[in-house]
């Protein structure tokens, strides 16, 4: 069984450009790693320098459109299997996956359901998932993904950040989603404020594993929008994603 890592977290905590990272660390090693874009807004190509034409979006509008329309004996997972595959970019290091979103109106339960099957079948052909999952558990609450071993939630260094991070374990044990761990992550931390955010971090019963400092390498080819795979190994952010890539034991 695949390992599946889930990154979460408010806007503008640096969610994306901490899965990025977290697969840039993977990819060294020899580990078959499916990269999962699951917010619908899809800036996790960007980041790896990816691009992307179709998502699974793109296939759930099809299913939910044409289902009625496919030969009667025809079967409709294999179907949503096939487009599925035709879908994921293979890169060298990683295979990716993005989730998108359908546009048309109406419930996609049934093709949920047929992708949740789906994907329990795929998450076996990989050692390791690195999901870039949406803002808030849309996505666990639909149950696409059974399960998660590590679920990782990135906040600012601030008591708000800190607390909304206590929500979203709040949310996981209301939800009684298949969680194994929870884990924080603080971004952008600055010497001044490590030891606070250690404090209540501490205070609200959350299991810290990294605080990743302001990095200028990664603030500038974020503006610049160039991929962060792209980042020297001697980037400060990068250094401290593979302190955390080790406190996981990956």
């Amino acid at each position: 069984m695949a390992r599946i890592i889930a990154v979460t977290g408010k806007g503008g905590t640096g969610k994306t450009a901490t899965s990025a990272l977290l697969i840039r660390q993977l990819a060294k090693g020899n580990k078959v790693i499916l990269a999962v874009d699951a917010d619908p807004d899809t800036n996790l190509p960007e980041t790896l320098g990816c691009e992307v034409s179709k998502t699974i979006g793109d296939i759930k509008e099809f299913m939910h459109s044409e289902r009625d329309n496919l030969p009667p004996d025809s079967n409709k997972e294999s179907v949503l299997k096939s487009k599925l595959y035709e879908i994921i970019e293979e890169m060298p290091k990683y295979d990716l996956l993005v989730m998108g979103r359908p546009e048309g109106a109406g419930c996609y339960c049934y093709v949920n359901n047929l992708l949740r099957g789906i994907m329990d079948k795929l998450v076996d052909n990989y050692d390791i998932l690195i999901i870039d999952a949406e803002a808030g558990l849309e996505h666990f609450s639909r149950r696409i993904f059974r399960k998660v071993d590590d679920l990782i939630v990135v906040t600012d260094g601030s008591r708000r950040g800190l607390r909304t991070a206590e929500r979203i374990r709040e949310l996981v044990d209301e939800m009684e989603t298949d969680v194994s761990n929870i884990y924080v992550i603080a971004n952008k931390v600055t010497e001044t404020n490590r030891e606070t955010i250690a404090g209540t971090a501490k205070e609200l019963g959350l299991e810290l594993i990294g605080m990743i400092p302001v990095d200028e390498m990664l603030i500038r080819k974020d503006l610049a929008g160039e991929p962060l795979f792209e980042l020297p190994d001697d980037s400060a952010a990068v250094r401290e994603i593979e302190k955390i890539a080790a406190k996981l034991g990956l």
